[in-house]
């Protein structure tokens, strides 16, 4: 009987975190296969709990267990604590998806030493802490690694400059985890959200006038959804996407190819 496969998903009470469990848990479902989802939370929390609940009660062919696992993912030695845990729980590890992350905004000439701090080491710190704990179960399972970034770290994003840095350190530790552990059989992959609707910028989008003026600047003409992220996270986990690794993979619906569009006086605007 083969192992159930076992992934760990990082902020994964609400937002794309949970979009990515319920992608992760479908997608089991579908193909029947058997999994161990480890949803991690900074804390213990209802939503948290919710998330397991859902997960493990769902409908379908494959076998789904999910465990709730609280961690600062800034402390190293949570970190590794957190690893032993999952794998203690499930006896393997196949997958680390790294989503957890927050943003400080604030202009780098006067952004507070420890908001510069905060943003680096969760949004950057923690997927090498984990990876590094990681790295051999991960070895064992020729498992992959999944860190969620973003559009603010492929282009500088004004008021959010630690931010933009750390996710812009986000991409390239993952490319240099592709090319240093590929030997071992683990691919490391990076997934770069454009505007995506989540309960944390649920209030910007309450505001129907900006709601629009945001849609208008997507060339697909929408805000992205948690699912979106998750649907991609599940590939590039899967077999499916066993010949990719290293990349940083834009999911914004064109919003970054399509700057030249919003030029003013194109003859040949689209929209």
């Amino acid at each position: 009987m083969t192992a159930a496969r076992t992934v760990l998903v990082t902020g994964a009470s609400g937002g794309i975190g949970r979009g990515v469990c319920e992608a992760l848990a479908e997608e089991a479902r579908l193909t029947g296969h058997s999994l161990r989802l480890a949803v991690h939370g900074s804390r213990e929390s209802m939503a948290l709990s919710a998330l397991v609940s859902d997960l493990t009660s769902a409908d379908g062919e494959g076998e789904i267990e999910a465990r709730a696992f609280v961690a600062d993912l800034t402390d190293a030695g949570a970190c590794n604590n957190l690893i032993g845990q999952v794998i203690d729980w499930a006896g393997r590890l196949d997958s680390i998806v790294s989503n957890a992350g927050q943003s400080r905004p604030g202009k780098l000439a006067n952004l507070p030493d420890e908001d510069w701090q905060a943003t680096l080491d969760l949004n950057l710190r923690a997927t090498w802490l984990l990876a590094r704990a990681a790295y051999p179960a991960l070895t064992e399972t020729r498992g992959t690694i999944t860190a969620v970034a973003s559009m603010s770290g492929l282009s500088p994003h004004p008021g959010y400059g630690a931010y933009s840095t750390a996710k812009a350190g986000l991409v390239m530790l993952c490319r240099q985890l592709a090319q240093e552990w590929a030997g071992d059989g683990i691919r490391v992959n990076a997934v770069c959200p454009g505007m995506i609707r989540t309960p944390l910028t649920e209030t910007v989008y309450q505001d129907e006038d900006t709601r629009r003026k945001r849609e208008s600047l997507v060339p697909l003409g929408r805000i992205g959804t948690p699912r979106d992220i998750g649907d991609a996270v599940a590939f590039l986990t899967s077999d499916k996407a066993s010949y990719i690794t290293g990349v940083a993979l834009r999911i914004d619906g064109g919003l970054s190819e399509g700057m030249l569009n919003l030029i003013p006086g194109r003859p040949d605007k689209v929209r």
